[in-house]
């Protein structure tokens, strides 16, 4: 299509609250034996293994609006800072494909589907992306990657996630770590942002530990920066990374069932993953950002952080990726 000089196209604008509202303003593609792109953006909206505040759930949709106002028609996004374009159409080719199926009050149903979703991505070539729903989509969504290992997960929450059983409960939101590191394919985390006092104990701490995880608190990654961090990460392995909203810190993150304080800015945050795209993007095989819940947000700053937070990830990890290639050549 011909460009205009200022690098927007011809024909329709395409405004932020003009269309249909996927992730990015993406092509929908609800075939999923037909999925033919880099990325590709699946929600997972399950709440049911949430244990105070309900509403995640919503968190897909609402994440998928917060991105049309970073998706409005031009070719791609200029960063001064990096003086680089990202997003652009030679770089990436995302779509979206739409929710995983929710059975009410049918947790296993409900990860199976999750599973599935994610296997079809991952059997197309693609990089799955994916929109809770609280935390305890993680543990369907790395199931998936089987037979893919060795994967180190990095993880970003004010919570460990690492509870191994309460009253028979295996698949809350306060499990999904513990989970992936029961799994062949998963051979470590680093687990960024824990913090303060918690749902798990000291026994879930030391589990982690015997397990492989590196855990870092906030001041911990403050004390090191972004390339410190780095140095701790473990190289020669695929990275899965698993971003819970609430470890940022509720200033600026308040739509979220478990909030709390002292958590993460958004560039320390996003300096980190940087710092990893640069190290090794080929490596970065999945996402997930979860626990989004909009409700308790009527500003809609948590979904627009959330949206922010993956464009430019998804823009570093893809350019980087680009950058690699050429230079191979």
């Amino acid at each position: 299509m011909e460009m205009q000089k200022n690098g927007y196209e011809t024909g329709r604008l395409n405004l932020p609250f003009v269309g249909h509202c996927t992730f990015a303003k993406s092509p929908v593609c609800l075939d999923w034996e037909a999925i033919d792109a880099d990325v590709a953006i699946l929600g997972a909206p399950n709440d049911m293994g949430t244990q105070w505040r309900s509403g995640a759930r919503f968190g897909p949709r609402a994440i998928r609006e917060a991105s049309t106002l970073f998706s409005f028609g031009h070719s791609g996004a200029y960063d001064h800072e990096d003086d680089k374009l990202y997003l652009t159409r030679e770089q990436v080719r995302m779509v979206d494909v739409g929710d995983a199926d929710i059975v009410h009050t049918d947790m296993a149903s409900s990860n199976a589907n999750i599973e599935h979703a994610v296997r079809k991505i991952l059997a197309a070539g693609a990089m799955p992306v994916v929109l809770g729903g609280d935390h305890s989509i993680h543990a369907p969504v790395i199931k998936a990657y089987e037979g893919r290992g060795p994967i180190h997960i990095i993880h970003f929450d004010a919570h460990l996630d690492f509870v191994d059983e309460r009253h028979g409960v295996r698949y809350g939101h306060g499990n999904p770590l513990r989970r992936a590191s029961e799994m062949d394919h998963i051979v470590g985390m680093t687990q960024l942002g824990i913090r303060n006092v918690s749902s798990s104990n000291r026994d879930d701490y030391d589990a982690a530990r015997a397990a492989g995880s590196q855990i870092l608190s906030v001041r911990d990654v403050r004390r090191l920066g972004a390339e410190g961090v780095l140095e701790q990460i473990p190289a020669g392995a695929a990275y899965y990374i698993t971003i819970d909203i609430d470890g940022f810190d509720p200033s600026i993150a308040p739509g979220t069932g478990t909030p709390s304080h002292g958590g993460f800015t958004y560039y320390e945050v996003l300096e980190i993953i940087q710092a990893l795209s640069r190290r090794c993007a080929g490596n970065i095989i999945g996402m997930d950002l979860v626990e989004v819940a909009p409700a308790y947000d009527p500003a809609g700053v948590t979904s627009i952080l959330a949206a922010q937070l993956l464009m430019n990830s998804l823009g570093f990890i893809f350019h980087d990726r680009a950058t690699d290639k050429a230079h191979r050549k």
